[in-house]
C-alpha cells in the first residue's frame, strides 16, 4: 500500500488543505508558524502515530462558535493498493482512506468503497463466531464447515450479492497492518535518543515480522490473549448481572508486541574513555550523530529492499515515509550537502518517500517544483497552500520546474521573490541589474524584485500566466518595436493574464523611440566608447558618430557595425556586451534615463 497524497480538515491550522504530495521528495517550505509542523503532525495522525488531543482541533470561524474546538476532525490519504491487497478484499487499486476523530469519541480508519445496503452484513470480519453463525442461519446459508473461517467466507460471499452503496465504511484489520510505515526525526529539538529510537523502531518492527519468530510470538500472543478473554467473560458476566437493561456485553481483548519497543539509550565516550553527557554538549555535536543515524536508515532502508527483491513469494514491502522536520538546523554548509545525499538515497528506494520540512534555499533548489508544497498563513489564521503546477496545457503536465529551469530561475526565488521582472532577453538581463542598483541603491534581490528573461520562449508567457494565477506581482519590460513580435502580440499578452496599461511596459515608446539603446544619449554613447573600445590613436569617438545613425530602424544594429567596423583592437561581442559596457561608464543615477528611473521606482513599490 502506497500513500500518494494526503488532505487534512480541522487539524490545527490546516482547517480545509487538500492534496499535499507524498514524492522523492516532497518539501514543505514557508515561514516559520505557517504549517509545516502541523501538516507533519497531520500525516502522523493518518498513520496512527499521533493522538489526537483537543488542542488539535481546528478553532471554528462562523458566527456564534468562534472561540470552540471543531468537532470532525480527519485526515484523508489517497492510496494505490498492490495486487496482493486488492484480491484479498476485493478492491480497486485507488482507494481513498481516512482517519478521523469525532469529539468525544475514539479514532477510527475508514475507507471510501462500496458495502452491502444491508447494515448486518458490513464489519463481518470483526464480528465473532457466535454472530457469523446467526447470519448463517438467518440468510440460510450453507458454509464449507463449522470454523469461523468457513462462516465467514459464506456470509462474505452473500454480502457481495446484495445491494451495495458506497460509503465510508471500517477499514479492515489487514489493510490496517498495511499502512505505511513512518520514520520521524526532528531536526530542531531531537537528541540522539530519540533519533537511535525511531531508528531502530523499524527494526523492531522488522524482527517482529520474521516467519522465524512469528510462530513463537503468535503462540505467546495466543496465549495471553486466551488468559485475557477468560477474565473478560467473567467482567462481562459481571456487568449483565448488574445491568440488566444490557443483553449484550462482550469484550473482545487483543494483544500486541508490536508497540513493546520503548527506549534505546545512547552512551558515547571520547578516545580517552572520557564519557560524554550528549545533554551538555553543543548543538553541532548532538546534530552530527543523529545525522550519522539518518544515514545509517537509509542503509537500512536499501538492504530492506534488497532482501524483498531476492523473495518471489513474500508480499511486497509495506511502504516508509521518513519524515525530516527541519534537518539542517545546527548544521553547516557541507553537513547540510550531507543531509541531502542522505535523502536523495533514501528517495532512491522504490517502496521508500520522504517528506521534508525546511527553511533550506539548498534543500528547496535541489528538487523539481512540482515536489514543493508552498504554506503560509492566509488573512483568516489558517494555512494555505501554494502549488505552481499545471496540468492544462495541451493535456500534459507542464511543470513550472521545466520553464523555470529554461528561464534560469531557482525554486527559491519562486516561492519567495515578491515581485518578477520579465525582460526581453540577455541585453536586458546583463544591464538591468546594474542600472536598478544604481538608479535605486540597492539591487534587485534586495528589493525582493526576480528578473528573468523571455528570450522569445514561449515557456515565459506560461510562467507569467502561473505567476498572476497565483496572485505573484509581474511586471513586463520591453522595446516599443516588439510589439510586432508575435511572442508580445497584445491578445497573447492578455492571454497570459497581464494587464497592458498596468503590468507592460513598452521601453521608449512615449519618447519616440523603438528600443532600449535609443534612450541613452549620443553624449553618453561616445564616452563609453572611448572608454570601452577606442578608436585607433589619435581618432576618438563624437557624438556625431552616433546622431548620424539616430531615425534608423535599428538602432543599436547600426551603431555595434559601426563599432566593430571602427574600433581599434577590443569590440563588443554583440548587442548585450555593448549595452553592458555602456551600462559600466554609469556613475551617477542621474545618468540613468528619466523613462528607466520612473519604471524602477515604480517596480520596487509593486514589489513591497
Amino acid at each position: 500500500m502506497h500513500l500518494n497524497s494526503f488532505t487534512a480538515c480541522g487539524f490545527r491550522s490546516l482547517s480545509s488543505v487538500a492534496d499535499i504530495p507524498v514524492s522523492s521528495p516532497t518539501i514543505l517550505a514557508g515561514r516559520n508558524d505557517g504549517g509545516k509542523s502541523a501538516v507533519l503532525t497531520a500525516l502522523a495522525f493518518l498513520l496512527g502515530k499521533h493522538r489526537l488531543t483537543d488542542e488539535d482541533r481546528t478553532y471554528e470561524q462562523n458566527e456564534g462558535a468562534k472561540g470552540q474546538r471543531c468537532t470532525d476532525t480527519w485526515v484523508e490519504g489517497a492510496f494505490t493498493l498492490d495486487s496482493q491487497e486488492r484480491a484479498a478484499m476485493a478492491l480497486p487499486a485507488q482507494l481513498r482512506i481516512r482517519r478521523r476523530a469525532r469529539l468525544g469519541e475514539a479514532a477510527c480508519w475508514e475507507y471510501l468503497g462500496k458495502a452491502p445496503r444491508d447494515s448486518r452484513l458490513r464489519g463481518l470480519d470483526r464480528l465473532l463466531k457466535p454472530a457469523l453463525a446467526d447470519l448463517v442461519a438467518e440468510f440460510r446459508l450453507a458454509p464449507a464447515g463449522a470454523l469461523k473461517d468457513d462462516l465467514l467466507a459464506a456470509v462474505t460471499a452473500h454480502a457481495a450479492t446484495t445491494e451495495q452503496v458506497e460509503e465510508w465504511q471500517p477499514l479492515p484489520k489487514s489493510l490496517e497492518a498495511r499502512l505505511p510505515k513512518l520514520l520521524s526525526f526532528s531536526g530542531k529539538d531531537e537528541s540522539p535518543d530519540d533519533a537511535v529510537r525511531t531508528a531502530l523502531s523499524s527494526c523492531y518492527e522488522t524482527h517482529l515480522e520474521d516467519e522465524a519468530l512469528q510462530g513463537q510470538i503468535r503462540e505467546i500472543e495466543t496465549e495471553i490473549t486466551q488468559r485475557l478473554e477468560k477474565e473478560a467473560d467473567s467482567l462481562c458476566s459481571h456487568i449483565r448481572e448488574h445491568c440488566d437493561e444490557f443483553v449484550g456485553v462482550d469484550v473482545k481483548p487483543e494483544v500486541s508486541f508490536k508497540g513493546g519497543f520503548k527506549r534505546a539509550p545512547l552512551h558515547i565516550s571520547r578516545a580517552d574513555g572520557e564519557p560524554v553527557d550528549l545533554t551538555r554538549s553543543g548543538q553541532g555535536s548532538t546534530r552530527r550523530i543523529a545525522l550519522a543515524v539518518w544515514e545509517w536508515t537509509s542503509n537500512l532502508l536499501e538492504n530492506a529492499e534488497l532482501a524483498a527483491a531476492g523473495e518471489d513469494e513474500v508480499e511486497e514491502p509495506t511502504q516508509t515515509i521518513v519524515v525530516y522536520d527541519e534537518p539542517d538546523t545546527h548544521l553547516d554548509y557541507r553537513h547540510q550537502r550531507t543531509v541531502m545525499d542522505i535523502i536523495r538515497k533514501q528517495c532512491a528506494q522504490p517502496h521508500v518517500r520522504v517528506m521534508v520540512a525546511t527553511h533550506s534555499m539548498n534543500l528547496i533548489d535541489g528538487v523539481d517544483i512540482a515536489d514543493i508544497v508552498h504554506l503560509k498563513l492566509g488573512d483568516t489564521g489558517r494555512t494555505v497552500v501554494e502549488r505552481l503546477t499545471d496540468d492544462t496545457h495541451d493535456g500534459i503536465d507542464f511543470h513550472l520546474a521545466q520553464i523555470a529551469a529554461s528561464l534560469g530561475l531557482r525554486n527559491s526565488v519562486l516561492l519567495h521573490e515578491r515581485c518578477f521582472l520579465a525582460v526581453e532577453g540577455e541585453t536586458e538581463q546583463r544591464s538591468v541589474p546594474l542600472l536598478f542598483r544604481l538608479s535605486q541603491g540597492m539591487s534587485l534581490q534586495a528589493a525582493g524584485i526576480a528578473l528573468w528573461g523571455c528570450e522569445n520562449n514561449e515557456g515565459a508567457l506560461h510562467l507569467a500566466r502561473y505567476l498572476v494565477k497565483h496572485k505573484r506581482t509581474v511586471m513586463l519590460m520591453i522595446d516599443a518595436d516588439s510589439r510586432t513580435n508575435k511572442l508580445f502580440r497584445d491578445e497573447r499578452l492578455r492571454k497570459a493574464g497581464l494587464n497592458l496599461e498596468k503590468q507592460v511596459s513598452y521601453v521608449g515608446e512615449t519618447l519616440g523611440f523603438n528600443e532600449l539603446e535609443e534612450l541613452f544619449t549620443d553624449e553618453q554613447w561616445a564616452t563609453a566608447a572611448n572608454t570601452r573600445w577606442p578608436r585607433p590613436y589619435p581618432e576618438t569617438w563624437s557624438a556625431a558618430d552616433f546622431t548620424a545613425h539616430r531615425g534608423a530602424k535599428k538602432f543599436s544594429e547600426r551603431i555595434l557595425h559601426m563599432i566593430k567596423q571602427q574600433a581599434d583592437k577590443n569590440s563588443p561581442n554583440g548587442k548585450p556586451d555593448m549595452v553592458y559596457g555602456l551600462t559600466t561608464t554609469l556613475t551617477v543615477k542621474e545618468e540613468i534615463p528619466r523613462q528607466l528611473r520612473d519604471f524602477f521606482s515604480h517596480v520596487q513599490k509593486m514589489a513591497h
